[in-house]
């Protein structure tokens, strides 16, 4: 093993970098520098989970392959279920980021609870699914957003010739002015987020109330007792292959702590921001989706709308006037970018907490963060790239697009997974516990073990297909992609990360 040095012994921090003693205290036994300006409250923290999460939005852009794997009842029980799943998962990992705020986030809880002989294997190949998960993440708002265009403008001008790649450079700008905020306007990130956040709410009444009020009114056997099964022969099955829609409205609960460097009193605020942002998204998104049920009208013109997007169909059917319909759809795209610019703020982070602990090639240019910006702009750059590199598949294959898509949720499940097995392990054989703000005591086990089966649930039907007995080229190959970023990880690891990662608890001071 190495020697390291550990930084931030020098000149004590002052002003709006040095936190608070417990913010100080916790980076000394970390090992890390601080390098980044600790000017997230509660409300601007809170507002960055909520938009990164973005459950109801999510929902409404997603809703087309639940109503085919479920229908309208199979999608509302099973959003109930994966609610109460994920607020496990959750609390499971707020107790995590409490006793170790550092914007490293799994791969370090793995590093810090897991058995000593795993510790460096196991912290390193959930680095490179967390870095698979959150490049994912900056890669689909910005396509969603290029692509809800693009239904706009099938739904005014009948004439427009749909093509992939008109959605792929639309992407692409949006990847690229959110780049360049992230960059040179990262100070108000902050301020963007407080006002997202209201902005999230009202955007969610904005569209709710014209909803309820012009849509034609299902009834209530249409919503509470209306399955489909798309030939599983099974409906139980077919729910919950449609799950995965709601998964991928609820993955990113981590998403606060990959800004805990940037967050004064770091470690009570994150569980704070993580809690409240599942109970109040899952909330928001329930009832949004209990309104989508009732208020659909045609299912199927709103499933096959040559839009793309049931829920631009929905609007239309609604107002009855096109325009009406997309400035009700304007309001997501907007949403869409914050979520964007909420992304790359968290996978630069979390790139650049990995590359800090030498995970990845090129790690000290990755890693390198310049004093006059206080942000990591080569992880942003790198994000940014990777993005459009993503956004280019989708003009060769569709298909291929939405696979990457799946297994950037499938790898953000496993991340999860491991890091709340290490902790519930470690309850198991009544180790210690890492000192936390937010402890979950005599019920930890109880909450870890739930987390655990739910999680594992989740990881079987995301790698089902999309419909039964499906061609090769239709199958979900989320599986091939999830093992071969595993493979190029673990040959990294062969011929060089071995010899130069240890994994971020060998950083760790030992004793207080």
């Amino acid at each position: 093993m190495q020697e390291h040095a550990i930084p931030g012994d020098g000149v004590p921090l002052t002003g709006i970098k040095a936190g608070t003693i417990e913010d100080r205290e916790a980076m000394r036994r970390l090992g890390k520098e601080q390098l980044f300006k600790r000017n997230f409250t509660f409300i601007s923290l809170f507002g960055f989970a909520v938009l990164l999460m973005g459950t109801w939005e999510t929902l409404l852009g997603t809703v087309a392959f639940g109503l085919g794997n479920g229908g309208p009842s199979g999608l509302i029980y099973t959003f109930i279920g994966v609610w109460i799943g994920f607020t496990l998962v959750s609390i499971s990992m707020a107790e995590m980021a409490s006793s170790c705020p550092t914007s490293g986030g799994q791969y370090h809880w793995v590093s810090e609870y897991s058995p000593k002989k795993y510790q460096k294997q196991a912290s390193y190949f959930i680095g490179w699914l967390s870095l698979l998960a959150y490049q994912v993440g900056v890669t689909v708002g910005a396509f969603l957003s290029g692509t809800i265009v693009q239904g706009l403008l099938v739904l005014n001008y009948p004439s427009y010739s749909y093509e992939r790649w008109h959605g792929t450079l639309i992407a692409m700008a949006i990847t690229f002015l959110v780049a360049l905020f992230n960059v040179f306007l990262a100070n108000f990130l902050p301020l963007v987020e407080t006002i997202s956040l209201f902005l999230h709410i009202a955007g969610w009444i904005g569209v709710l109330v014209p909803l309820w009020v012009l849509s034609p009114r299902a009834e209530n056997h249409e919503v509470w007792n209306s399955f489909v099964d798309a030939g599983w022969g099974n409906t139980g099955v077919a729910c919950l292959v449609g799950m995965i829609t709601n998964v991928g409205a609820f993955v990113g609960g981590d998403a606060p702590v990959h800004m805990a460097e940037e967050v004064k009193s770091a470690s009570k605020l994150l569980p704070r921001a993580m809690l409240c942002t599942i109970l109040v998204n899952g909330a928001m998104g329930l009832i949004m989706l209990i309104t989508f049920c009732y208020t659909v009208g045609d299912l199927d013109a709103a499933i096959n709308s040559p839009t793309g997007y049931p829920i631009i169909e929905v609007f239309y059917q609604a107002t009855g006037s096109k325009a009406s319909a997309t400035g009700l759809m304007v309001l997501l795209i907007v949403l869409n970018v914050v979520n964007n610019l909420t992304n790359m703020a968290g996978a630069s982070r979390q790139l650049f907490a990995f590359a800090r602990d030498r995970g990845v090639p090129f790690h000290p240019w990755v890693s390198k963060v310049k004093p006059t910006y206080d942000v990591p702009i080569n992880a942003i750059i790198v994000c940014a790239f990777c993005a459009c590199i993503f956004h280019c598949i989708n003009i060769g294959s569709s298909i291929a697009f939405n696979i990457i898509m799946s297994a950037g949720s499938v790898a953000l499940v496993t991340s999860y997974l491991i890091s709340i097995s290490c902790i519930t392990l470690r309850r198991l054989r009544n180790l210690p516990l890492l000192e936390s703000k937010f402890s979950i005591g005599r019920v930890g086990l109880a909450v870890n073990l739930l987390s655990l089966a739910f999680l594992i649930l989740v990881m079987v039907f995301a790698f089902f297909p999309p419909v039964p007995d499906p061609p090769a080229i239709s199958m979900n190959w989320a599986i091939a992609i999830y093992a071969g970023v595993l493979g190029i990880a673990g040959l990294y690891y062969i011929f060089q990360a071995r010899r130069e990662y240890d994994g971020p608890v060998e950083y760790v001071r030992k004793s207080l």
